[in-house]
Order: C-alpha cells, then sequence, then structure tokens
C-alpha cells in the first residue's frame, strides 16, 4: 500500500487534468472537475438491495418477497457513466489511486459506518495479473474517512472461478460455490464487505452468508456501483 505522502505526489502530478474530460483543472479542483463531478449524483436506489427505484425506499418491491442476506447496500451510482469509465480506469488501467477520491465520495453517503471492513478477495493468480486487489485500496481508502478498521485477508478466495461477467445470476451462483473462506474469528457484530461493482449479489451473498454462520448480526455492502443484470 502507497505511503500518504508517495500517493499526494502522484495525485500532484495526475491532478493537472481531469481524469475523465481532460479539460484543466482549476486551483479549486482536484481529479474531477466540477462539470463531471455534477453527473455523479445518480437515480435514488433501493436501500437493502441496491436497485435503482423512483424514490429512496427501505425495500423495495422484490426486497418485500426475497430479501439479500445482507442489511443495507450503499453505492455512488449506477454502472454507467461517468461512473463507469471511473472503475474501469481504476480497475483495468492502472490508476489505483483513483481508490482515493472514489473512496471518498463513497463514505460521505454511509450511515453508521460499519467497525470492520472486509474487501472482496481476489484470487492470487488474477491479483497477480492485476497488480492489486480493488476491493482493498477502495475499503482502505473509505476507512480513512470513516475510521473503521480493515481486514485485507479476512477473506480467502481458495478457489480460481471464471470471469462473471457473461453469466447469468443461477451461473454466478453455482461459479461460486465453495469459492472463499473466512480466515478471521471473534468478529464485531457489524462488518461491512467492499466491492467494486454489485450485478446480482452472487459475491456479496456467498461472503454474507459466511459472516452469519460465524455469528455477525448486521452486513452492509459498499460498492461503486451498481448494474442490474440484462432483461
Amino acid at each position: 500500500m502507497l505511503s500518504p505522502s508517495r500517493l499526494r505526489s502522484i495525485l500532484d502530478w495526475t491532478n493537472q487534468r481531469c481524469q475523465l474530460c481532460h479539460l484543466p483543472l482549476t486551483n479549486n479542483e482536484r481529479v474531477w472537475c466540477h462539470h463531471c463531478i455534477s453527473h455523479f449524483p445518480q437515480p435514488p436506489y433501493c436501500r437493502r438491495c441496491g436497485a435503482t427505484t423512483l424514490t429512496y425506499v427501505d425495500r423495495c418491491g422484490y426486497c418485500l418477497s426475497s430479501p439479500p442476506p445482507w442489511q443495507r447496500l450503499f453505492r455512488l451510482g449506477e454502472y454507467r457513466p461517468p461512473l463507469r469509465q471511473c472503475v474501469q480506469r481504476y480497475k483495468f488501467n492502472g490508476k489505483f489511486w483513483l481508490a482515493h477520491p472514489l473512496g471518498q465520495h463513497l463514505a460521505a453517503h454511509i450511515e453508521n459506518p460499519a467497525p470492520l471492513l472486509l474487501p472482496v478477495p481476489l484470487h492470487p493468480r488474477r491479483r497477480w495479473l492485476r497488480g492489486f486487489n480493488q476491493s482493498t485500496a477502495l475499503a482502505w481508502s473509505i476507512a480513512a474517512i470513516t475510521g473503521s478498521q480493515v481486514a485485507p485477508h479476512g477473506f480467502h478466495r481458495i478457489r480460481h472461478t471464471p470471469v462473471q461477467k457473461q453469466l447469468s445470476r443461477h451461473q454466478r451462483q453455482q461459479n461460486l460455490r465453495g469459492a472463499f473462506e473466512l480466515t478471521l474469528k471473534n468478529l464485531p457484530h457489524h462488518v461491512a464487505i467492499v466491492d467494486d461493482v454489485v450485478t446480482t449479489g452472487s459475491t456479496a451473498s456467498a461472503l454474507t452468508n459466511l459472516l452469519k454462520r460465524s455469528g455477525v448480526q448486521t452486513i452492509d455492502i459498499y460498492c461503486i456501483c451498481y448494474t442490474p443484470m440484462p432483461k
């Protein structure tokens, strides 16, 4: 993990232009210009599952009949521009330092932060290819604002699984069966799972169920984006 001074030097070097539109930044702007940031706020959503709704609700119609295993989901928005570009550049273009501003923006939306944050694990092979775990970097950035603790190796991915992007909900559930283990004991009653993007919630559900079996009572999900499965 980068030291604060090293991170500041990278941000000072990159923050000369907006990381989305590439226009010069003013003295009061960092990472993104005010025009691009104005497009970050996105439609209201269900506070339970994260699905987009007409107004903010504690439970949408789907959650009333079939709620997810966790209690709350906090997100910045849907997986569409401009957040989609932010996530793609963060994960796939090596711009790992974007975890800092993305985590700050997300932390500002979190109510009653969990005392412990557990990032979604990557298989060692995928982490080696990517160079870092984007969920872990995001968790540290959130914790710097909320004061939470981070357990970067709280979950362990014991089986390498195919990329889930093109899989259906059922296929994702089967793909993740037996893929994780929980390495911690004596967990607090309130824990949050940190991920970059939540789609079907299959990964979050698998990890949530592990926590529930260990006696955790309140489990939240912190993510940058929510993306609905194609109809």
